[in-house]
């Protein structure tokens, strides 16, 4: 039998909360530190916890978005220009987080690429690489020079994922394999923490409406056409913005897991029948083959 203490890590690992028991963590007054903070879910994450009285500390790749994001937000806000890619100007920049604001509570790991379509038999190697190094060992860099930090103040980590981690589909194997990576990374991570009073979340989102993924999906065709192979529910689209409230609820709920849109939660529950089901079906589908075809006639060897 289930004692108090587990399922209630059961519930908010569903991101659910036990009856009778709040486990909150108020982000005011407290230092968050976002990577991928200069643009998208980052950006309007920043927002959203900037206004409820946190102090942001933003990492990115682009600089001139940092600047950007420091001069929209005004007062308590720090920005490091670094890539999540390379270990020691990560941890560089989380030690001076720490030292210039005298310690850091909760970290979101969400910067990420997402790379044209392709199959495994054509992309570029270098581009696998890419989106490994960035979506998955960006996140490995972060916590991991982070997590002392954290577990100094009991904290959270947010690593951000995607239902993408779950669902099938062709053309996009090198960011479905690091999103589920980045899963396992969270889990493994939460129970790692547990013992040291620190808490792990982790984000699933299906498409959210970001600059980067509008020219990966609906400014090339293939790309258009991979989206119409999801059941109409699954191809709704979420605004970073709702993104961002959908984490930054998560974190004062300290969350084990949010997801959206909603559509994706009966997915997320059944995704081994789903799996062993639709993997068999799909492989079948002549349009989806015709797809495939037209993805590698793109690049041909």
């Amino acid at each position: 039998m289930l004692s108090w203490s587990q399922l209630d890590g059961v519930l908010r690992d569903l991101g659910l909360p036990l009856p009778g028991r709040r486990v909150t963590l108020d982000v005011a007054g407290k230092v968050v530190l976002i990577t991928g903070g200069g643009d998208g879910i980052g950006l309007a994450l920043a927002r959203v916890l900037h206004r409820r009285g946190a102090t942001v500390a933003l990492v990115d790749v682009d600089g001139e978005s940092l600047q950007a994001a420091a001069r929209e937000l005004g007062s308590r806000v720090l920005t490091m220009p670094a890539d999540v890619r390379d270990r020691t100007a990560v941890t560089v920049a989380i030690h001076d987080v720490v030292e210039r604001a005298g310690g850091l509570d909760i970290v979101v790991a969400g910067a990420g690429v997402t790379p044209p379509p392709a199959t495994l038999r054509q992309i570029e190697p270098a581009e696998f690489d890419r989106v490994l190094d960035v979506n998955l060992t960006g996140v490995f860099n972060t916590v991991r020079a982070a997590a002392d930090a954290v577990i100094a103040r009991r904290g959270h980590i947010v690593v951000v994922s995607s239902v993408a981690s779950f669902t099938p589909g062709p053309g996009g194997a090198a960011y479905m394999v690091s999103k589920a990576a980045v899963e396992q990374l969270g889990r493994a991570l939460r129970l790692e923490l547990a013992g040291h009073g620190a808490t792990v979340g982790i984000a699933y989102f299906g498409f959210v409406d970001t600059r980067l993924a509008r020219t990966t999906v609906d400014d090339d065709p293939l790309g258009r056409r991979l989206m119409q192979q999801l059941p109409a529910p699954l191809r709704s689209r979420l605004a970073p913005e709702d993104a961002a409230l959908v984490i930054a609820d998560g974190i004062a709920r300290r969350a084990g897991a949010t997801m959206a849109p909603g559509a994706w939660q009966v997915w997320s529950l059944l995704r081994g029948v789903a799996s062993a089901v639709t993997d068999g079906v799909l492989a079948a589908d002549r349009e989806l083959r015709a797809l495939v075809r037209d993805l590698e006639a793109r690049h041909p060897a």
